[in-house]
């Protein structure tokens, strides 16, 4: 609880300046992508699955830890929850890069601090800007929850290209140094923000503000049951939205986790030498589809406004099917490759812009913060099924049409799953 004079000293803007700030070093680990082809030469010599695999890890234990998150969070209060999460997720890029492959091998050590260690610092922090923004800003909280999630989309590019072509830091610096360094960036980046991660107090309004009254008082809207996660998970409706979510996420991470390598092969085809290649494939997972992805996390949210949330769903799922279907055939064209990554990315952010609304309104805005870590859970395992699927069907020595041409159905499925998606009972 904040005293009075915190009160008067405390701008809530500050929590978007920290919020941001956080999400901004989260959002490291889209950058991983622009580490691959490294980690696939000496001393490493990683095979597509193995880059991969380090990736999913740290996918799933995001996903999991933030359901621990939330709880913790609202016992102890975001600003610890989102200063540890910091700190874990700056050691676990530190400790891969000093011990190197002096205590399991190189593998193995990545898996357990940028996997497990860097995965678990990401899940908890990620729920502590976007719960505490929506706290202090009642009257804008379309705009904040937009910002504070769009600013993990945006974190990527940040990453990617001072890796790649803005600072040179892995020809530079190497893979190990790199770690190094990042690791010490996330960590102090995300322990200041922490500090403007409070909670208002609970009878807190802007000045001036009132809560808006319904338009129509004559025809209320249906209430929506206000669900506990023990009676969600006996929902029918839980399990559509969860498994759309699955096949949703792992286009949009399989693209993620496999677009240097899938672009610099294709772009080599195209005629481009590898270096031009490795820069055309840095700068549309490093630019185009990072930005597009932090933008999509606001447009969604606000198409679903005008056409409805389920709606807004099915279509996202759709568009992302037909995109991913040709991907594969724009690939070797930089232009085409370019646009892409571009539209990919844009309807992987909408992922979340709408399953969270979604959430609310299938089983009530009470319970959502909760909830929602299991609805969440879906992105772990679309972060595991993805990007490995992908690089084992490439390291098999099949071609990379398979695997966009499977994600692209799996979003069909999910768009039909959608039509079928009822109200809680």
């Amino acid at each position: 609880m904040m005293t009075a004079v915190q009160r008067r000293l405390f701008n809530r803007w500050w929590v978007v300046v920290g919020a941001v700030l956080i999400q901004l070093c989260l959002g490291a680990i889209y950058a991983w992508s622009v580490f691959t082809p490294y980690l696939k030469k000496a001393p490493f010599n990683f095979s597509n699955t193995q880059t991969q695999t380090i990736f999913s890890v740290g996918l799933a234990t995001f996903a999991v830890v933030m359901v621990l998150a939330g709880r913790w969070q609202a016992k102890s209060g975001p600003r610890v929850v989102a200063f540890t999460g910091g700190l874990v997720l700056g050691a676990g890029y530190i400790l891969a890069g000093l011990l190197k492959d002096s205590l399991f091998g190189y593998f193995v050590n990545q898996i357990l601090f940028i996997g497990l260690v860097g995965g678990a610092g990401i899940g908890l922090a990620y729920v502590c800007p976007i719960a505490v923004g929506m706290k202090w800003f009642p009257d804008k909280k379309g705009l904040i929850t937009g910002l504070a999630v769009s600013g993990f989309g945006f974190g990527a590019t940040i990453w990617v290209k001072l890796a790649s072509t803005w600072a040179h830091l892995l020809d530079n610096l190497g893979v190990l140094n790199v770690f190094i360094l990042y690791g010490a960036i996330f960590a102090a980046a995300t322990v200041i923000g922490s500090y403007w991660m409070v909670n208002p107090p609970e009878d807190w309004r802007p000045a001036g503000w009132v809560p808006p009254a319904p338009k129509d008082a004559s025809k209320p809207a249906p209430a929506v049951p206000d669900l506990e996660p023990s009676q969600m998970l006996r929902q029918g409706a839980f399990y559509a939205i969860w498994v759309m979510f699955i096949f949703s996420a792992m286009a949009g991470l399989m693209t993620i986790g496999n677009i240097a390598n899938f672009g610099i092969e294709a772009l080599q085809k195209g005629g481009l030498s590898e270096g031009a290649a490795k820069a055309v494939a840095g700068t549309a997972m490093g630019v185009f589809y990072a930005l597009a992805n932090g933008l999509g996390r606001i447009a969604w949210g606000t198409i679903s406004d005008r056409i409805g949330r389920k709606a807004a769903l099915i279509l996202m799922c759709a568009l992302q099917g037909a995109m991913m279907c040709v991907f594969y055939w724009m690939g070797s064209v930089v232009g085409l490759f370019y646009l892409g990554a571009t539209i990919i990315g844009f309807n992987f952010g909408g992922n979340f812009a709408l399953f969270p609304t979604v959430t609310a309104a299938l089983f009530g805005a009470k319970n959502v913060g909760k909830n929602y870590g299991w609805v969440f859970t879906a992105y772990g395992v679309g972060g595991i099924i993805g990007p490995i699927m992908a690089a084992t069907i490439r390291d098999l020595g099949q071609g990379w049409a398979a695997a966009f041409i499977i994600a692209g159905a799996a979003c069909f499925v999910a768009a039909l799953i959608g039509l079928t998606i009822k109200p809680a009972e």
